[in-house]
């Protein structure tokens, strides 16, 4: 049975042979939505830190981070391939270009410096990259990293809706135009990097029209890849309160599910008419449960990536 899509698991292991693993580290960046530049509160649906709850601390340096992320992720690592596991630095909390750049280059070095790092992968927002940090980022290598070997770099954008009064009701604050530049940027100057996209489906007064849109548009923009999850409704967030009062739904798995169906059949369709692949990063997310107020069905993700295998399957035959 084949998928219509390229999982990030195939992707990579397209590259380097073998199965990647990515830790969630800390730069410890803020968002211009959050320091007062654009706003105070960061995107509405954010948890207090940057949606990087996975990530190691910021109070450890980078290769206390790298190793406590790894010793995280081992215990999942068959032991027969432990000893051969390789990683992708994950740069995953607030807006990992927002700051001083050479001091952000000189924080993702040193991860990439550490052993078994085959990759890097920086969380950032559309607004907040320059045509000088992109050729930075795309010149990334471990020191003494063979030539022939390959170093794998992704950028990964927050955009999450395509829909005008949702970018206002999120607080997402730039336009939609801003990360289509963005996309072309990154093309043009260094089309090396992977350009992966983040949309959230169930955003208040989302139409399935609106959110169809929404991939349609990141499609046409050329993205290589897509990061999809659901919407999320943590505790100390400004979504909570509205959620608590009634006033917001969120989608059942079974909605969910159905526009991921959709969403994956313009994907095909898109990579049928263009011969480009895309590479879908995520099918779902899961909350952080200590602060996971709604929807309560996306605790358990390995049994939500089993029903959705489940319902895709007839689709698929």
């Amino acid at each position: 049975m084949k998928i219509p899509y390229v999982s990030a698991s195939e992707y990579y292991k397209s590259i380097f042979d073998q199965k990647i693993y990515k830790i969630s580290l800390d730069a410890g960046c803020t968002c211009p939505t959050r320091d007062g530049t654009k706003g105070t509160r960061g995107c509405i649906f954010c948890s207090v830190a940057g949606s990087g709850d996975f990530a190691s601390s910021r109070r450890l340096s980078i290769r206390e981070q790298v190793e406590q992320a790894k010793s995280l992720v081992i215990n999942k690592i068959p032991k027969n391939q432990r000893e051969q596991a390789k990683f992708i630095a994950y740069f995953q909390s607030f807006t990992n270009t927002y700051g001083n750049q050479e001091a952000l280059l000189a924080t993702f070095n040193q991860a990439i410096a550490e052993p078994d790092i085959v990759g890097i992968s920086i969380a950032t927002r559309p607004d907040c990259l320059n045509a000088s940090f992109i050729k930075e980022i795309a010149q990334l290598r471990p020191p003494q990293y063979p030539e022939h070997q390959a170093f794998h770099i992704s950028i990964e954008l927050g955009f999450q809706t395509s829909k005008e009064q949702s970018v206002e009701f999120i607080r997402r604050g730039y336009e939609n135009q801003c990360y289509v530049q963005a996309v072309e940027a990154i093309h043009t100057l260094a089309p090396q990097i992977h350009v992966v996209t983040h949309v959230i489906f169930g955003l208040p007064e989302e139409t399935t029209e609106d959110m169809l849109n929404t991939v349609q548009y990141v499609l046409a923009a050329q993205t290589d890849g897509i990061k999809f999850t659901v919407l999320h409704i943590l505790e100390h967030t400004d979504l909570a309160p509205l959620w608590k009062a009634g006033q917001i739904q969120t989608l059942s798995q079974e909605e969910y599910f159905s526009l991921l169906q959709q969403a994956l059949a313009l994907v095909q369709e898109y990579t049928e008419e263009t011969k480009r692949p895309i590479v879908i990063h995520r099918l779902t997310g899961d909350g952080p449960k200590k602060i996971l107020l709604a929807p309560l069905w996306t605790a358990n993700k390995k049994k939500v990536l089993n029903d959705l295998k489940s319902f895709l399957r007839p689709a698929l035959l």
